[in-house]
């Protein structure tokens, strides 16, 4: 179905992103000079799309183009911190603009009513986008963000020539423990080092689970021709570890990291002197 009060929004394009700017301004859901840029793209897109399809094929190259402007814009808006409700504002901002002008410019009100039915089609189609875009735009911002917080949680130090250090902050799960043993092996690599110290002190409980993957640390550290100490054994957690039945026999264990590397020195046959 053709309907020229679509067509005719191009010759209004102005207007419609001066009153659209000014919704966004008054809901909160603009952040300025980045945001205009987008718009004007997103405007000029999208009225060039109903001019030549009416609305009508939503499918064509035409509203393809938008989408993906759309998809751009709305995974950008959700790294810059925008909700969900202020990204589905976005577009409903657009459409009530896009009706004050249509209300104006056509008079009879089953053309209008027709004009309405099929802008708002289009924009809800569109705000589904949105959602989809904006979780995927969420989603790579949350795992960035685990990647970044993997790589501080688990620095390896290299605290003396020969030996390396990892401390442990917070619970290990599968996941982090795969990460601490690619860390702590490939330093082991980088530095020629033959002793690495786990220190736990920050690790808030030790359970079975834990244990094990600890253990598993430790075996693939012996893999690769080093010896590995755990530090950090509080008496809760040597508690804990006895009361579990976990056998740590054959893994040298130290109350703190000061005493798991004044052994590292003596298995290195370091001795560490005061000047006079």
């Amino acid at each position: 179905m053709q309907n020229n009060v679509l067509s005719s929004l191009k010759e209004h394009e102005n207007k419609l992103l001066t009153i659209w700017s000014q919704l966004l301004l008054e809901n909160g859901s603009t952040d300025g000079i980045t945001e205009e840029e987008e718009s004007k793209e997103f405007t000029s897109l999208l009225l060039d799309a109903l001019r030549i399809s009416n609305g009508n094929n939503q499918e064509s190259e035409e509203f393809e183009k938008v989408h993906d402007l759309l998809i751009g814009i709305s995974s950008s808006r959700a790294k810059r911190g925008f909700s969900p409700r202020e990204n589905a504002q976005y577009l409903i901002s657009f459409k009530e603009a896009a009706s004050q002008i249509l209300s104006e410019l056509e008079r009879d009100p089953v053309k209008l009513y027709d004009a309405n039915l099929i802008l708002g089609s289009v924009i809800d189609n569109m705000t589904i986008m949105t959602f989809e875009a904006y979780m995927k735009g969420r989603e790579d911002v949350i795992s960035r963000q685990i990647d970044e917080i993997s790589e501080i949680s688990t620095p390896v130090i290299r605290v003396w020539d020969g030996v390396v250090a990892l401390p442990i902050i917070g619970t290990l799960d599968s996941s982090r423990t795969q990460v601490v043993m690619e860390n702590l092996l490939q330093q082991i690599v980088d530095t020629g080092s033959s002793i690495a110290i786990l220190d736990i002190s920050g690790v808030p409980a030790v359970d079975s689970l834990v244990a094990q993957h600890l253990i598993k640390t430790v075996s693939a550290t012996r893999l690769m021709g080093a010896e590995c100490i755990i530090s950090g054994i509080r008496p809760e957690i040597a508690q804990t570890v006895v009361h579990l039945g976990i056998d740590l026999t054959g893994i040298i264990t130290k109350a703190s990291l000061a005493s798991a590397l004044q052994t590292a020195f003596d298995m290195l046959q370091l001795t560490v002197v005061k000047r006079k």
